[in-house]
């Protein structure tokens, strides 16, 4: 009724407000669960869209219009489902028909069982589209992007290709241990390696189970496994690479390097360094032993006679410094093969006089043989082996019917009472080798310090040679390089010379280790850069000027700064000039001599490694030092017709072209040894062969003849 007002108190106001109440808190709940789906729907990473069984949309997300580019205002509630197919085929995403992509998808949606597949869209995303039923009728779809889920998994794949290839063509043996430490990668390099096959080593094996098999096939030699397996595992725990060369039962070296993964475990690399190992214990050997005889050489005997010194339990010694008498009218006489010969056969008479193992027996070079004697007691055990050598040496030497005789005259220095280094002992030796031979032939003489005679000669060397500067008595000669491939004179290296009015020409192995000890080296190596600099300058550009620097050079302080002056007076590019400096140079690591030789390089100039295998490690100071070049030494040209210096000079020129460095052979004398070099792939040759040192003029009638026959041909 109008108006008709009912109180709240009253029965009929209870009855209807308690009506009322329920229906509302079901529709604000059910608004609220709506709200909630809504938002769930909403916020999934996935797009979804559902349909009644008429084929109509009832709700979608956001995501699934982003992923097929759909407008909302044409793709809302209501709209049928092939109208969403037409719409995307209007807006350029779909790549078919709409009625074709409604054949191909009415199947999935009919169906009584969820179904998933795959579709690339048009513009290249990959969209995974899911598809489930609904019990009242109609379906819900879920669509899920996984175009960068894709794109990783094709590129996984493709590394793993790439990885399974690596392995396969790698020419090192791997195997790859997981953070548990068992065995997770193995290629087939390894496998060869060990003779063994991919059964023998299954994958899960832990590194001592490695060990084990690979001793037990015996094709490692015995080892302790666990302390083997401990030094490995405390490297890799440290963070530190472990490397280590193991023999094999079959007389093969592997080099073995162990590393630490980013990710937790380790990969192990095994390499056949077996040849390089017999060319560098080769290379070794020769660089500190004479090819002629086999014995140590200089730098051997000065490494060993070092040690004794510098050993706190070494009692007296002796030194002895040994020359033989009428040596040169033998070689004379019968020719440098029979000397030759004759000299192998004084090696092996001296090396049965001395009665001790460790006693040291070498050859300095041409007649000249030096000896440490270990454990005498006094002067007597050392006269008692000159008389004995001068004995055994003295007898006559047969071969071929021939008779030949030589002499040994030896001075002998004691240690400690004659000095208490090396070089005091060896100078002092000579001395008294000196004074022997002054007074006759086959003799042998102690040191006493009377026998001053050589000092003297010696300080009037220096004199005479500090004078010799201002006094221009020194000159350059230049002897030339070739290129080997090309046949042009590309080089030439310069040579010091010393005219004195009153000695006559000095041969510099006289005066160049009497400048570098008085420092004197300093001011004739910068006059000798800076004359061979302005020669070179007259030469055609592709013309480079080699000159030889010592170590006090290169450690005066200013030696970079002479080489600028050089340059910019001659007007030089730096280019054309190359630096030859030697192991001398090379033993100093110190920083200033690495600056020196780096800031050089840096400007263009060129440095040169002489006399390359002669020293004590030649090898490891090319990881170390900046190198352009690498000049073999002359002695390994001369005896390249036998088979272990050939091999070795091979092994050289290959590890040139492998570090991207010239190689140079000196001393090359004869079209036979020119040709081995050009087969194994020498760059350069220098020798007699090319040419001797000569004047600056002749070097460049030299050139234009070279260059005559070169346009005539």
């Amino acid at each position: 009724m109008p108006g008709a007002h009912v109180k709240t108190g009253s029965v009929a106001g209870r009855r209807r407000t308690t009506g009322i109440g329920p229906a509302r808190r079901i529709a604000e709940e059910l608004r609220a669960q709506n709200e909630r789906f809504s938002a769930a729907v909403e916020n999934m990473s996935h797009g979804l869209c559902m349909f009644d069984a008429d084929e109509r949309m009832i709700i979608c997300n956001r995501n699934y219009l982003d992923i097929f580019h759909l407008d909302a205002r044409v793709v809302k509630p209501g709209i049928r489902f092939f109208d969403i197919l037409q719409h995307s085929v209007d807006i350029g995403i779909a790549s078919q028909s709409a009625a074709a992509l409604y054949a191909i998808r009415k199947p999935y949606i009919d169906g009584a069982k969820p179904s998933t597949y795959e579709e690339v869209l048009s513009d290249g995303h990959t969209v995974v589209i899911s598809h489930r039923p609904i019990a009242v009728g109609g379906w819900v779809s879920i669509y899920e992007d996984v175009t960068e889920q894709r794109r990783a998994e094709a590129e996984l794949k493709e590394q793993h290709r790439r990885f399974d290839a690596a392995l396969a063509n790698m020419s090192q043996g791997l195997l790859m241990y997981s953070a548990e430490g068992r065995l997770i990668v193995r290629n087939q390099r390894f496998l060869d390696l060990c003779n063994a096959k991919a059964a023998d080593f299954p994958l899960g094996m832990t590194h001592g189970q490695m060990l084990e098999k690979l001793v037990g096939l015996r094709i490692f030699m015995p080892i302790e496994i666990d302390i083997e397996v401990g030094k490995t595992k405390a490297a890799l725990e440290a963070g530190q690479s472990r490397s280590s060369y193991r023999e094999l039962v079959d007389g093969r070296t592997l080099f073995v390097s162990r590393r630490p993964l980013a990710g937790g475990g380790w990969v192990a690399t095994f390499e056949d360094v077996t040849e390089r190992r017999r060319a560098e214990e080769r290379m070794t050997h020769l660089a500190h032993h004479d090819t002629l005889t086999n014995l140590p050489n200089r730098s051997m005997f000065r490494e060993s006679l070092d040690q004794a010194l510098g050993d706190a339990k070494a009692g007296p010694l002796a030194i002895f410094s040994l020359d033989l008498d009428r040596f040169k009218a033998v070689n004379d006489t019968f020719g440098h093969p029979a000397g030759d010969w004759l000299l192998k056969c004084v090696a092996k008479r001296l090396q049965h006089a001395v009665r001790s193992s460790k006693d040291v027996v070498a050859r300095f070079g041409g007649d000249e043989f030096a000896i440490i004697q270990f454990g005498i007691k006094g002067a007597a055990d050392a006269e008692k082996l000159a008389k004995r050598i001068v004995e055994i040496v003295g007898k006559p030497y047969r071969d071929k019917g021939r008779e030949m005789h030589v002499g040994a005259s030896l001075g002998i220095a004691l240690y400690p009472g004659d000095g208490h280094d090396a070089d005091t002992l060896l100078t002092n030796a000579d001395m008294a080798l000196y004074r022997g031979k002054s007074e006759g032939r086959n003799v042998y003489r102690f040191f006493e310090p009377g026998m001053d005679a050589l000092m003297r000669e010696r300080r009037a060397l220096e004199v005479d040679l500090e004078a010799a500067l201002p006094k221009r008595e020194f000159e350059l000669d230049f002897q030339p390089i070739l290129n080997i491939g090309s046949g042009d004179i590309v080089g030439a290296e310069a040579l010091m010379r010393w005219r004195s009015p009153a000695r006559g020409l000095v041969s510099p192995e006289n005066f160049i280790p009497v400048a570098e000890e008085t420092g004197l080296i300093v001011q004739l190596g910068d006059w000798a850069l800076r004359k061979a600099c302005n020669v070179a300058a007259n030469w055609p550009p592709d013309m480079r000027m080699a000159v030889n620097v010592s170590a006090a050079q290169i450690k005066s302080g200013g030696f970079a700064r002479s080489v600028i002056s050089a340059l910019a007076f001659s007007r030089l590019p730096a280019d054309r000039l190359e630096l030859e400096i030697t192991e001398t140079v090379m033993m100093d690591e110190s920083d200033a001599v690495l600056k020196t030789l780096s800031q050089l390089r840096g400007l263009g100039v060129r440095i040169a490694l002489d006399d390359f295998g002669t020293g004590y490690s030649s090898l490891g100071y090319l990881r170390r030092f900046p190198v352009d070049k690498i000049k073999i030494d002359r002695s390994f040209i001369r005896d390249l017709d036998k088979r272990d210096t050939a091999a070795i000079v091979r092994t050289v020129i290959g590890l040139g072209a492998e570090l991207g460095i010239t190689v140079t052979a000196e001393g090359v004398e004869t079209e036979a040894q020119l040709d081995m070099l050009r087969k194994a792939g020498c760059g350069e040759a220098q020798g007699y062969l090319i040419g001797r040192p000569t004047k600056a003029s002749d070097i460049g009638r030299l050139l234009k003849t070279t260059a005559a026959v070169r346009q005539s041909g």
